[in-house]
């Protein structure tokens, strides 16, 4: 395994208390990302170095771009619809109604266009969350149970696994993936995660079909191939909760990395003051792809 010795830089002064799921927008050169307590989508600009946030009004774990440019997301109140201009919230659809005492935390969308994304409770006191799968026609089904806390989603390069995290199982798990209906089956372990490396959290894929694997309470982000589950490189980070990554840039070379400043004490705090901040490590040496957009039909 090699580390290296990659400086990360933060991109901007915006610190988050729960910073998650970089998406990169090729279209309007931006990065953006979410605040999960507080919110917000944060998008910054690479070109006019500017930050522009939007307020959801409720706790949000994920969000994808649709066809159309706006937003969908996975929120504390279900699936909705979030315009970009406005900063109008259209809810779609709530499956876990029944149970308020969790919240949406990870998605991401399939190549076929549809938004995965699974839940937690927000006590991250037992394993009742699930993952969901919203198709183009926004019809909510469940694809898994008896999840603690679920995260990190990523689909091969040909798209024939879906890989997911659920991150107290200290695992990265494979499925055969069926692209026409969703169907997942053939659970095994992909990656196992070593205790001393923390969690894993979010997670993205690069071009060679390796796994980028953000590490919670590990200060790294570790890159895995998922056929032999061997460490290949891990990139060293100034800060302990480390949530997600994702390539972005011109070229999809550059690595965006969330991080988070959640529950770290004031001692904690001071031995690591850029905790929550995004960062990037830029011409990282590898490539991601373009992150799939959500293709609503109505």
């Amino acid at each position: 395994m090699t580390f290296l010795i990659m400086s990360p830089e933060v991109v901007c002064d915006k610190i988050c208390e729960l910073g998650e799921g970089p998406l990169w927008d090729p279209t309007r050169k931006l990065i953006c990302w979410v605040d999960i307590l507080k919110g917000h989508i944060h998008e910054w600009s690479v070109v006019s170095e500017e930050l522009n946030t939007i307020q959801v009004s409720q706790m949000i774990g994920a969000m994808a771009i649709c066809n159309d440019g706006n937003y969908i997301a996975a929120m504390k109140n279900g699936f909705g619809f979030v315009n970009r201009e406005t900063g109008k919230v259209d809810m779609i659809a709530n499956p876990e109604e029944h149970l308020p005492e969790n919240r949406f935390n990870d998605g991401k969308c399939d190549p076929y266009g549809r938004f995965w994304a699974g839940t937690m409770p927000i006590a991250e006191d037992k394993s009742s969350g699930s993952l969901y799968f919203l198709d183009t026609s926004l019809n909510v089904q469940k694809k898994e149970i008896n999840i603690g806390v679920s995260n990190g989603l990523a689909w091969s390069l040909d798209h024939k696994t879906m890989y997911f995290i659920d991150s107290p199982t200290r695992q990265v798990v494979g499925y055969d993936y069926d692209k026409e209906s969703g169907k997942l089956a053939n659970k095994r372990t992909a990656i196992a995660i070593a205790e001393e490396d923390g969690f894993p959290d979010g997670m993205t894929i690069d071009h060679e079909g390796m796994l980028w694997v953000a590490h919670w309470g590990g200060w790294q982000v570790a890159r895995y191939d998922p056929v032999t589950g061997k460490k290949m490189l891990s990139i060293s980070m100034p800060v302990s909760q480390v949530t997600s990554c994702s390539f972005g840039g011109d070229s999809m070379e550059d690595l965006y990395i969330t991080s988070a400043r959640k529950g770290l004490s004031k001692v904690e705090l001071e031995k690591q003051p850029l905790a929550g901040s995004l960062f990037v490590v830029r011409n990282s040496g590898h490539k991601g792809f373009p992150a799939h957009r959500f293709m609503n039909l109505t």
